[in-house]
């Protein structure tokens, strides 16, 4: 997953699923803090918008702008670590595979993490991005601190106890109230996973969804559309030593099967689509149980270098089971061919404003396809099934809502654009995106 801060030669920056492109007018790298801030005063002395970004791992346009744009990547590392305090200190531009093995070397981890590692550690938390996990889920609640610069060029930290109104909000700021410089996280000492994969029929994980939620500290699945087949995937804590996969299968089952043999699978599919749901039943038979035990990051990641478009919705966790079997009833009835799997997640509620977790207890269900495949009728089909059930779509992932449907379903979004008119009220972080999804 190289390449994904892309600027091409006639100055225009594309996302890494190739769902977003924009032409600012220029490209900014600062390298401190106090040149973060140089750029967006002078930015408002031009009357320019400005906007960060990270490794371009967001589907939607959160990042895109016409105005100045900001690549974060000479601001990584870790600044501090407070051992009393459990936490580090990590500058906003900071990749979190790199974050993950300087952790490791200092013999700590990050308590939970999403099912990749190629975005940096700002993009990550500023768009919401989640694992799963009966307890904990996003990297966004992880955060103790935030160091960003405002509209007005002035440094804000924020925390629980230092602009409280701020810190809730900006843990999933959209890159709204401030280019976020650095972040405070909280650690703990590192533990080992043990890693459960198993196939089971759908009917099998829809009757006991609620018990293998319960029972397992991070639990989610797979489904694979035209099947009944699932795979599942349960990890949890163990006392025992690291137990790797060994070198030829985590090769050949990582690699050269999820993705080698599944990018032909996808360009089969993609060049006739009649063949999907054979595909589809051969890729589900493909797959066999195993078990593991390693360090977490090396649990919860997966290297994913088949290129796609992802729509995901977060859900009340009550509605998990209605909700997958319309979605399979949809698939079932329909002329779709759909060649990627649907991933389920869950999460506990959180109290970060605009977090898709906000208050309430989680289901994440996201559908995906082939980047180049046709996939604006299955998304918006599937959106008008998750809309149904008042779901909350990924801010950093395909959806059509707008600002009138997202303040119904996120209690606390008028607080939110109540900060952005005093932290940013000549819009300075404004984008097209962002008048669609907040309002003018």
């Amino acid at each position: 997953m190289s390449g994904t801060r892309r600027v091409d030669r006639d100055g225009t920056w594309r996302n890494w699923g190739g769902t977003v492109a924009s032409r600012p007018t220029r490209v900014a790298r600062p390298a401190s803090v106090d040149e973060v801030a140089g750029v967006i005063r002078k930015a408002a002395e031009d009357g320019e918008s400005v906007k960060a970004v990270g490794a371009g791992h967001s589907f939607s346009p959160v990042a895109a702008t016409e105005g100045v744009l900001i690549d974060l990547r000479l601001l990584t590392g870790i600044r501090a670590r407070d051992r009393a305090a459990g936490t580090v200190t990590v500058a906003a531009g900071t990749p979190l595979h790199a974050l993950n093995t300087a952790l490791a070397r200092q013999g700590l981890t990050l308590t939970n993490m999403g099912d990749i590692m190629e975005q940096t550690i700002a993009g990550a938390t500023g768009t919401g991005t989640h694992g799963t996990g009966r307890d904990s889920s996003s990297i966004s609640a992880l955060i103790r601190g935030m160091e960003l610069v405002t509209a007005d060029g002035s440094v804000l930290r924020c925390s629980r106890t230092e602009h409280p109104e701020v810190f809730a909000a900006a843990r999933v700021g959209l890159g709204l109230l401030g280019v976020v410089t650095a972040l405070t996280l909280a650690v703990e000492p590192l533990f080992r996973l043990t890693a459960r994969e198993e196939p089971m029929p759908l009917e099998r994980v829809l009757a006991e969804f609620e018990e293998l939620r319960r029972e397992n500290e991070h639990f989610e699945f797979y489904w694979f559309p035209h099947t009944g087949s699932t795979l599942t995937k349960r990890n949890n804590r163990c006392l025992g030593p690291e137990r790797p996969l060994g070198r030829f299968r985590g090769w050949y089952e990582d690699e050269f099967l999820a993705n080698g043999a599944f990018q032909v699978v996808n360009w089969i599919g993609r060049a006739v689509p009649g063949t999907v749901p054979t595909m589809a039943a051969l890729t589900s038979r493909a797959l066999s149980p195993r078990t593991y035990t390693d360090l977490p990051y090396k649990v919860f990641t997966s290297p994913r270098r088949v290129r796609f478009v992802e729509m995901e919705y977060a859900l009340p966790r009550e509605a998990a089971t209605v909700v997958l079997r319309e979605l399979r009833a949809m698939v079932s009835r329909s002329r779709l061919r759909v060649g990627f799997p649907v991933e389920v997640r869950t999460a506990p509620s959180d109290d970060i404003t605009l977090s898709t977790a906000s208050g309430r207890e989680t289901v994440y269900i996201a559908v995906h396809m082939f980047r180049g495949s046709p996939f604006r009728d299955y998304f918006e089909t599937a959106e008008r099934i998750f809309a149904a059930h008042g779901g909350r779509p990924h801010w950093g992932k395909v959806h059509t809502r707008e600002a009138e449907y997202l303040s119904r379903v996120y209690p606390r979004f008028c607080e939110f654009t109540a900060l952005r008119d005093r932290l940013d009220p000549d819009r300075r972080f404004g984008n097209a995106h962002s008048r669609r999804v907040l309002g003018g």
